[in-house]
């Protein structure tokens, strides 16, 4: 049972033998201090939540990469979805008109009358298509050429996505089948017409380009000439028309003034007249 308080006549109050007061310093009269009790948490739990983690970061990261994709099947979608020019097919039909003619691959006229061969003799027609053919595959030729090195740049550090990349590998095929394609038929039509017959087609290809470009400006020039006129013309009659209503203004003007003064005259003649009847009515 515990001892009950007794109070000090200097005021203080004793606790007794485990109270506190005189007896405060005392092993016995010290307080235990409470431990916490520590909750060991379970690892299935730390499993558990884990798993969540990585769940979502696949998602994440998927939905991610999705995005990416779009984004680059997007971006220039049709830019390597090319098709081989219309002259392809056409020097095909001559070529078998030509055969039908009895032209053999190899077939080529006598050293010196190259340049003096029939204009529509099988010879010069087969040579003539397969230029405009390769002339007609220049500008694709030269858009995969531009765009390799920027495209095998994207794919080495993975800047672009498969379809794009697997479009650009087949406009590439393409391209390069074409270009073989033509140096074994100018092989055909004329022996070692292979090594110069793309440097060839780019020159003319140029040419051609150029001219356009001229004829272009020309058209520009005489369109702006032509409505240099136009604008010139419709100056000067709009000046003539304005001439003209202003003097058919001062026309109408002086005819309705004349007619005023008319009038005026009228009305005075008009009040003379009645001023005299009245006078001669009013004599007696």
């Amino acid at each position: 049972m515990a001892e009950e308080a007794t109070i000090n006549p200097d005021g203080t109050q004793d606790m007794g033998d485990g109270g506190f007061g005189s007896t405060m310093g005392e092993e016995e009269g010290e307080i235990p201090l409470v431990e916490e009790a520590e909750t060991a948490m379970d690892p299935v739990y730390y499993l558990f939540l884990g798993v969540i983690i990585f769940g979502l970061l696949v998602y994440l990261l998927r939905s991610k990469k999705s995005e990416v994709d779009e984004f680059f099947d997007d971006l220039d979608g049709d830019k390597f979805n090319l098709k081989l020019p219309s002259q392809v097919d056409e020097y095909y039909d001559v070529k078998d008109k030509c055969l039908e003619a009895g032209w053999k691959p190899g077939m080529t006229p006598p050293p010196g009358q190259q340049n003096t061969a029939k204009p529509d003799g099988p010879h010069r027609l087969l040579a003539q298509a397969l230029m405009k053919r390769c002339i007609a595959d220049i500008p694709i030729v030269t858009h995969v050429q531009k765009e390799s090195g920027g495209m095998n740049k994207l794919y080495s550090q993975s800047m672009c996505s498969v379809k794009q990349w697997r479009s650009y590998q087949a406009a590439e095929a393409l391209v390069s089948t074409e270009v073989d394609e033509v140096r074994a038929e100018a092989d055909e039509i004329e022996p070692g017409w292979s090594q110069v017959i793309w440097k060839q087609a780019m020159q003319y290809h140029t040419m051609l380009k150029q001219k356009h470009s001229q004829e272009v400006q020309q058209a520009m020039a005489a369109a702006a000439k032509r409505k240099e006129v136009e604008d010139k013309a419709n100056a000067a009659k709009y000046q003539v028309d304005d001439a003209k209503a202003k003097e058919m203004a001062a026309e109408k003007a002086a005819a309705e003034l004349l007619k005023a003064e008319e009038n005026e005259k009228a009305a005075k003649s008009k009040n003379s007249f009645k001023d005299v009847k009245k006078g001669f009515l009013n004599k007696k």
